[in-house]
């Protein structure tokens, strides 16, 4: 059986870091075994889907590092949708009801002072024909409703029907469908609810497995129901912890908060968003992982919290400066030269500056500081030391070694020492009073480019 999975997002808005922590969770499952991740776009809401929110969605999971190996649309499915409405509704499973929902509301807090749970009584089961008939004549559509299975007798007072599985994230769980309501899967229009579309594309894509907030916990055991009265077995689920802001306030697409899109034009790397996305809120440390393949070898969704996750983007910055700390020259070549370094430069010149960044767009601001042009910072009691210092620069070849032999020929013709030494020079060099370690950075200014900023 090859594991497939799927994150299932509607085109309604931007994609946050709520979503894509969803998102990599399945990824991460399918790339431990091989497995298969299939994008579907939920765009049965056509009031509110657009094509621009599904084109963000597709270039937001490939910023990430995920790559679908199919996209479907919900909306081009429909048919598969009605025929299990029909199938269900000729197994007397999928029923119509006519109640209005002012008439709803008043059974509810009917039911509410009796002391009863708030459930939809099912008084439409017992309409006849002809009481349909004038219901609808009365130009009443209707609803259809899924019949939750196995209850006693008495509907209301002593049934008891659980719905359990062992889920990935929480353990063993059940639900009491006697404490839901018969779900609404079919509006009077005709278009569906989440919940039947969902349960038909998981059978018809063959997901072996379902993971999501824990927020679709109560969903489950009605899609479970569902899945069996289709004649499916159902998926493997696991319902993980929620993300919310840094204030504990929940995530929303409408708000854009957090949206994957501001992450990334923050200069931030994917794998630093995905490596706090992924790790906060488990039992692992949270540490930037090189690669999907990195972060997915310590994933266990067992160790998934069960209280909600602060995800706060002040511990971003931090985060990413560690990740290109530790990222091989290799691995940027291509985005070094893009910023305009020599290609002959690269490997040099991010063994000198990595160390110093903490966004990769910082290391054009450093290549400037290399070859210049600079306004070098010379305060007035440096001048004759600085030209002093010219008069003992060491011809080339420059290598790692020519900033000690350089300064240690300043420090015998002038006498100066430690911070009265370095810094005049370094802030003549680079301009700065801070930055990476001269002795890598001086080969690459280069001898002509001191000396003119010498003097």
């Amino acid at each position: 059986m090859t594991v497939t999975v799927r994150f299932a997002p509607s085109p309604t808005g931007h994609i946050h870091i709520g979503n894509a922590r969803t998102a990599l969770f399945n990824a991460l499952l399918a790339r431990q075994n091989q497995g298969q991740f299939v994008l579907r776009l939920d765009d049965t809401d056509t009031a509110r889907s657009r094509e621009e929110y599904a084109d963000a969605i597709i270039a937001d999971l490939r910023w990430l590092g995920i790559e679908p190996v199919r996209i479907e649309r919900q909306s081009a499915r429909v048919a598969l949708y009605d025929a299990a409405a029909e199938k269900l509704k000729k197994a007397g499973l999928l029923y119509p009801c006519y109640e209005t929902p002012d008439e709803l509301d008043r059974r509810r807090k009917r039911r509410r002072a009796r002391g009863l749970p708030p459930v939809y009584d099912r008084s439409a089961l017992k309409l006849t024909s002809e009481e349909r008939a004038a219901l609808e004549a009365e130009g009443r559509k209707p609803h259809w409703r899924f019949l939750l299975p196995n209850f006693q007798s008495d509907p209301f007072e002593t049934r008891r029907s659980d719905v359990t599985w062992m889920d990935l994230c929480r353990g063993e769980q059940a639900v009491d469908l006697a404490s839901l309501s018969d779900p609404v899967l079919q509006r009077e229009d005709g278009t569906y609810l989440y919940t039947l579309p969902s349960v038909v594309d998981d059978i018809d894509l063959a997901m072996t497995h379902v993971v999501r907030g824990e927020d679709h916990v109560a969903n489950t055991a009605v899609q479970i129901a569902i899945f069996r009265a289709l004649g499916a077995e159902p998926p493997v689920f696991g319902h993980h912890n929620l993300l919310t802001t840094a204030s504990g306030e929940g995530l929303s697409k409408r708000s854009g908060a957090l949206s994957i899109g501001s992450l990334r034009e923050q200069g931030l790397e994917p794998m630093t968003v995905a490596s706090l996305a992924v790790l906060i809120g488990t039992s692992e440390a949270v540490e930037p992982k090189a690669d999907l393949d990195a972060l997915a070898a310590g994933f266990d969704l067992s160790g998934v919290s069960r209280a909600p996750a602060r995800f706060d983007p002040a511990d971003l910055p931090a985060l990413n400066a560690r990740l290109l700390h530790h990222l091989p020259a290799g691995a940027v070549r291509d985005r070094l030269v893009a910023l305009g370094v020599s290609a002959d430069k690269t490997e040099a010149f991010w063994a000198a500056v990595s160390g110093n960044l903490e966004r990769f767009g910082d290391a054009k601001d450093w290549w400037q500081v290399v070859s210049g042009p600079l306004t070098p910072v010379i305060e007035a009691d440096d001048a004759e030391f600085l030209k002093t210092a010219a008069t003992v620069l060491p011809a080339e070849p420059w290598d790692g070694e020519t900033w000690k032999a350089w300064t240690n020929a300043v420090k015998a013709e002038t006498g100066r020492k430690g911070k009265g030494l370095f810094m005049p020079l370094r802030k003549a060099l680079t301009g700065l009073d801070h930055g990476p370690e001269l002795a890598r950075l001086l080969p690459l200014i280069g001898r002509q480019n001191t000396l003119d900023r010498l003097v």
